[in-house]
């Protein structure tokens, strides 16, 4: 079974924004609202470089996780999940690397076209660092009922 089962990998490919939980300089967690692109088994977000202390806190410790609380985020899709993973920071093409994306970003906000268009005028918004998640464990609350208790499905190289 994949770690992200179809049920979360729709849910996670619905949703517009989902929150990001990393580990601070001091140990506490810090979360962010983050637009989660899936990909395969993998989930993306990207960040303005502008925002070097997300990306600084990633590389200090790449233990983060991923979760969709808000069934607004999620339009037609029931549910509520945790994914816990390891990411990596890309940021070998700030430019250009998170364009493989462009196509997934634009389905769930089409603004971003009207923002491409403003790309000369707004160049650092642009400049952008690809976060890219493995997920190791998921929890997933199908109805959203976080009293009751999750599916919970462990990757293949957790479980060993």
């Amino acid at each position: 079974m994949p770690v992200l089962p179809y049920p979360v990998a729709r849910l996670i490919d619905a949703a517009v924004v989902g929150e990001l939980t990393v580990i601070g300089s001091d140990g506490s967690p810090i979360t962010y609202p983050m637009v989660p692109l899936l990909w395969g088994e993998r989930i993306f977000m990207t960040s303005s470089v502008l925002d070097c202390t997300k990306i600084a806190h990633i590389k200090a410790n790449p233990r983060v996780s991923f979760s969709i609380t808000n069934p607004d985020a999620t339009g037609t899709f029931a549910g509520k999940v945790t994914v816990q993973c390891d990411a990596r920071v890309a940021e070998d093409d700030l430019h250009a690397g998170w364009e493989r994306l462009l196509q997934n970003w634009t389905r769930k906000d089409p603004s971003t076209v009207a923002l491409l268009k403003a790309r000369l005028g707004f160049p650092l918004i642009f400049e952008r660092t690809l976060i890219e998640l493995t997920p190791r464990r998921t929890w997933f609350w199908p109805d959203g009922r976080t009293d009751l208790l999750p599916q919970i499905t462990v990757a293949a190289e957790v479980a060993r």
